[in-house]
């Protein structure tokens, strides 16, 4: 059977980010890059600073002397051009920096959407069984977005911080070690605190996106039930539903807010340790002789250089914590694994035949009794065939077989000797025409909607297939024609008229094999006589396959066959059939009204 849910990786979400990003490297580690280059420009000010006030009070021990610069005025000048060399290369580094991050930050973010949406297509319909379309949709769209914000800042966040430390921790050292180890006495237990906090927030923030796309797949559920909801007035009862939903989003925020909302004060007192150590300690120094008064500058600005940005890092965390999350949830999603495979060959659509065997399959539906069972029956080319049943034959589950939209459990099905294993999924598919009892149409033109799949198509041969269907005369009254907006799924269009709409999309695809799966099950009779007419004029030299509610509509048919649990019971033409007196002229009684209904289509 096909996939059932996203595999879960016990990898860490940044580790699997990487290796998805590799064909980002380079503009990361450009990005990268220039978010040091900007850190190490943006702490020079500082020593600056400190070398400015040593060119006054103590210009024989300013470090301008060994540039050459002997006098007060020459240091002070040099000190000038220094800081403007500084702040511009400080400029033009955060400049690049954020330019690059957010570049870097969209392509992911892009890219990503379409391999998830492209990967989301290529799984099975088993698959889209056991997931909602708000938990895709949440997926695809929040979490991704989720993730372009941490790299919008965040990640520079991250990395500014620790360059920071780096930087700073090494001129500490460099000035006046001891006074260092007193100032960084703080940082291992903040380093300590931002790990522990990581461990117990990620879980937290995992049930955060999980509650959001289960609220998501509420509201997506309401959103296409509304008529529903409407005819049977029960706004009050989902508005509740939705309130449920909602609270526990809300309630899976706030425990995660709570605990992140607790680090930033956490945080501050050890800074205010390690601000008031080098207060103290530094000036002791310069007390002693063992510390000049403009290093002694320097080190109390740099400590606040160091320890007031990890008073952010608080809201960085949570910024990762919810990327993280999100990225396990997409690229889960990317590693579910495809279960139906194309083949490598491809159909001659010019010259195939069309002809259709199944040779003995059995078919079930995920953790359910077969539906059908060890069949076999040959389709020949260019004729019509129907298949009827009482419902759950089988009749639709063979349909989405052909089309390979579920794999057969066994035996095999050919298309002019070809395993259909074997043929492109693109080649088989385009080679099929399907006009299903569930029109779907997309929010768009009528005019989209009927080259859907046939873009290349003239207005010329839309009309010519529209005219076919009998769908031309009712669009050309529409207020725009072709161009008319038919509204999402349609809804601005009656079945009859979206059911033709569907017939003009596969006359024009043109197909060698066309399946008609109750088309004319939801029409009035009126409507069904018009598409009757239509699809006598398609169907003409074509293998078509008619899975049949009303059996008027299937009666010319070469061949008729009988479904019944899911293995064919009787075939024969439709006067062959009457004759037998069998599960056929049941049902055809039933439909002429002939008997008390006891078996439903």
């Amino acid at each position: 059977m096909g996939s059932l849910k996203p595999t879960v990786s016990s990898a860490h979400p940044l580790r699997r980010l990487f290796r998805y990003g590799q064909r980002y490297r380079t503009k990361f580690n450009q990005a990268v890059t220039c978010s040091i280059l900007n850190k190490v420009f943006d702490l020079a000010p500082p020593i600056l600073i400190g070398a400015a006030v040593d060119a006054v009070a103590q210009p024989q021990d300013s470090w301008a002397v060994r540039l050459g610069a002997q006098t007060t005025l020459q240091q002070l000048i040099l000190i000038v051009i220094a800081s403007l060399i500084v702040w511009t290369l400080e400029s033009l580094f955060q400049y690049a920096y954020a330019r690059l991050w957010r570049d870097l930050a969209q392509q992911i973010q892009h890219n990503l959407r379409l391999d998830a949406y492209s990967h989301i297509q290529e799984l099975d319909m088993v698959y889209f069984e056991n997931q909602s379309t708000g938990r895709l949709m949440s997926i695809v769209n929040d979490d991704i977005n989720q993730l372009e914000r941490f790299l919008d800042f965040g990640a520079n966040e991250v990395l500014q911080v620790a360059a920071t430390v780096v930087i700073v921790g090494g001129i500490f050292f460099f000035l006046s070690p001891g006074v260092a180890a007193v100032a960084v006495l703080p940082m291992p237990f903040v380093l300590w605190g931002s790990v522990a906090f990581q461990t117990l927030l990620a879980p937290r923030y995992a049930a955060v996106r999980e509650k959001a796309s289960l609220l998501n797949s509420r509201l997506s559920n309401n959103f296409s039930g509304i008529l529903t909801i409407k005819s049977f007035t029960t706004e009050a009862y989902e508005i509740e539903r939705i309130r449920h939903e909602s609270t526990a989003y809300l309630d899976s925020n706030q425990q995660a807010i709570a605990l992140s909302a607790a680090f930033v004060p956490l945080v501050r007192i050890l800074v205010l340790i390690g601000f008031l150590s080098t207060l103290f300690f530094g000036g002791v120094a310069v007390t002693n002789g063992n510390l000049s008064v403009g290093n002694y500058s320097v080190l109390v600005y740099l400590i606040q250089r160091l320890l007031w940005p990890l008073t952010r890092l608080g809201e960085t965390l949570d910024q990762y914590q919810r990327a993280m999350a999100s990225t396990n949830r997409v690229l889960d999603l990317l590693d579910t694994p495809i279960a139906i495979h194309s083949g490598d060959r491809a159909l001659p659509l010019k010259t195939m035949r069309g002809e259709l065997e199944l040779h003995n399959i059995s078919f079930a539906y995920q953790d359910r009794t077969p539906v059908i069972e060890q069949l076999s029956l040959h389709i020949p080319a260019g004729k019509t065939t129907a298949i009827v049943g009482s419902t759950g034959s089988g009749k639709s589950t063979l349909v989405k077989l052909l089309l390979r939209l579920y794999e057969v459990d066994a035996g095999a099905i050919t298309v002019d000797g070809i395993d259909i294993r074997e043929i492109q999924l693109r080649s088989l598919r385009r080679a099929v025409g399907l006009v299903s009892q569930d029109v779907f149409l997309f929010h768009g033109t009528v005019l989209e909607n009927i080259t859907y799949g046939t873009p290349e198509a003239s207005l010329r041969d839309v009309e010519e297939a529209a005219k076919i269907a009998e769908a031309h005369d009712f669009i050309e009254q529409l207020p725009q024609g072709y161009d008319t907006i038919v509204g999402e799924r349609g809804q601005k269009l009656s079945g009859g008229q979206r059911q033709r709409l569907a017939i003009a999309r596969a006359v024009l695809k043109n197909p060698p094999i066309l399946i008609l799966d109750e088309a004319t099950s939801a029409v009035d009779n009126e409507t069904e006589a018009a598409i009757q007419r239509s699809l006598e004029r398609i169907t003409q030299n074509r293998t078509t396959i008619a899975i049949a509610h009303r059996l008027s509509t299937i009666r010319n048919a070469d061949c008729i066959y009988v479904m019944e649990h899911g293995k064919l019971v009787e075939r024969g033409r439709h006067d062959d059939l009457l004759a037998q007196n069998g599960i056929y002229t049941g049902l055809w009684q039933v439909q002429m009204g002939n008997k008390p209904t006891q078996a439903s289509l």
